[in-house]
C-alpha cells in the first residue's frame, strides 16, 4: 500500500489535497496538523464521514484511506529523524516511508498576519530547514514544496513599475528583496529545495501560487471575506486600502491539477508560476460579486489597513510552453462558486 504525506492537511490548501487524493488514487494519506491555523477535520469532510479513533490516530472514511495526527509538524519530524521505524512503533501503522510528500505547514494568513506578526511568520524558517533535513535523509520518492508569489521582488510589484512576473525573475546569484519574514522564508525553503535535489538526489518540484481562493477558505483571506460582504448587500462596501491594488487570482481547482502535472515532470527543485495571468484590482474584484448581488453599493476606502505590494501578477508563458497547463475556471466562475456558498452560509 502507498502512503502519502501531507504536512499542514488541514489548512485551506491541505484540506483540498487530502480530498482530491483521497478521491483520485487507491492510497492512503497520512495527514498531520496542529489545527493552530487549520480546523478538525470533522469540520470539512463531507457530514457523515465514517471515524475512530486508534492509536493516537483518527481514521477517516469507509476505507479509513484518511489518517489524522493533530500535531506539530516539525515535532513529527524530528521523531522520524531519531527513528525511521518512528510510525510503526507509535502509531501501529505499517509505514516506513513515503511516496508522495506535500509539505503545507506553515504560519501563514492573510495580509494582517504576514504584516503584523512578521516574527512569528518567520518560524516557517524553523518548519522547512527541518523538513528538508528529514526529506534529504529519508528520501520520499516525490515531494512537494509550496513557495509564493511573494518570493518574487517587490520592487517589481510597484503602482509604476509593476509587470508580469516570469520565474526567471528570482535569481538566486542576484537577489532582490521578497515580500516580508514571508517571501524570504518560501525563498529559502526554494534555495533548500534545490540543495535537496541537486546534492541529495531527491525529487523535489516547488510551485509559487499566486492568490490562491476557494469555496471553503476562511474569512482571514480578501475573496471570501468580499464575497460574504456582498452577499449581505453591505452598504458601504468596504475594501482595505485604495481597492486598486491588485492580484492574480486562481482557484484552488487549478492549482491542484497544475501541481499534480508539475510533479510529473519537475524534479530538479525548480519553481514555475500557477495563476491565471490575469490582474484583478480589488475594486474590479468587488464589481464582480456586486453585480452577483445584483446592487451597486458605495465604495468605503480603509486606508489605515494593510495592502501589501500595489501590484502582483504572474506570466504563466512559461508554464503553458513546459507543460502545456492553463487554468479551466475563468475568475467570473471561480468566484460565483465562492458567492454561492457565502449566500447560503452568511444569509
Amino acid at each position: 500500500m502507498k502512503y502519502h504525506l501531507i504536512t499542514g492537511g488541514c489548512g485551506f490548501v491541505g484540506r483540498n489535497f487530502v480530498k482530491r487524493l483521497h478521491s483520485t488514487t487507491n492510497d492512503t494519506i497520512l495527514f498531520i496538523d496542529d489545527l493552530s491555523v487549520g480546523t478538525h477535520p470533522a469540520t470539512w469532510l463531507p457530514d457523515g464521514t465514517p471515524s475512530r479513533t486508534e492509536n493516537g490516530l483518527e481514521f477517516f472514511g469507509e476505507d479509513e484511506r484518511m489518517i489524522f495526527l493533530k500535531q506539530d509538524a516539525r515535532y513529527f519530524i524530528r521523531e522520524m529523524l531519531d527513528d525511521q521505524e518512528y510510525i510503526k512503533k507509535t502509531y501501529k501503522l505499517d509505514v516506513t516511508s513515503f511516496e508522495d510528500v506535500f509539505h503545507f505547514a506553515a504560519i501563514v494568513g492573510g495580509r494582517a498576519k504576514i504584516d503584523g506578526d512578521p516574527m512569528m511568520v518567520a518560524l516557517d524558517l524553523s518548519i522547512d530547514a527541518e523538513f528538508f533535513l528529514w526529506v534529504c535523509r529519508q528520501k520520499p520518492t516525490r515531494v512537494l514544496y509550496p513557495s509564493s508569489s511573494a518570493a518574487y521582488p517587490v520592487d517589481l510589484q510597484t503602482e509604476s513599475d509593476a509587470i508580469a512576473l516570469s520565474e526567471s525573475d528570482i535569481d538566486f546569484k542576484k537577489m532582490g528583496q521578497p515580500d516580508m519574514t514571508y517571501g524570504w522564508s518560501k525563498l529559502t525553503g526554494e534555495y533548500l529545495a534545490s540543495i535537496a535535489a541537486e546534492y541529495y538526489d531527491v525529487s523535489v518540484t516547488c510551485i509559487r501560487p499566486f492568490s490562491g481562493y476557494g469555496e471553503d477558505q476562511d474569512l482571514s483571506y480578501p475573496v471570501p471575506a468580499i464575497a460574504r460582504r456582498a452577499a449581505l448587500k453591505e452598504n458601504p462596501f468596504e475594501v482595505w486600502g485604495t481597492g486598486k491594488q491588485g492580484r492574480d487570482f486562481v482557484h484552488i481547482d487549478d492549482v491542484m491539477d497544475c501541481t499534480l502535472l508539475a510533479m510529473d515532470h519537475i524534479k530538479d527543485g525548480s519553481a514555475i508560476n500557477i495563476g491565471s495571468g490575469r490582474l484583478t484590482t480589488f475594486l474590479e474584484l468587488i464589481e464582480v460579486f456586486t453585480s452577483f448581488a445584483d446592487y451597486s453599493p458605495v465604495i468605503k476606502t480603509l486606508l489605515d489597513k494593510p495592502v501589501g505590494v500595489h501590484s502582483r501578477y504572474g506570466k504563466m508563458d512559461y508554464v503553458k510552453e513546459r507543460l502545456g497547463w492553463e487554468p479551466k475556471l475563468s475568475l467570473e466562475e471561480g468566484m460565483r462558486r465562492v458567492y454561492d456558498v457565502a449566500v447560503k452560509k452568511y444569509t
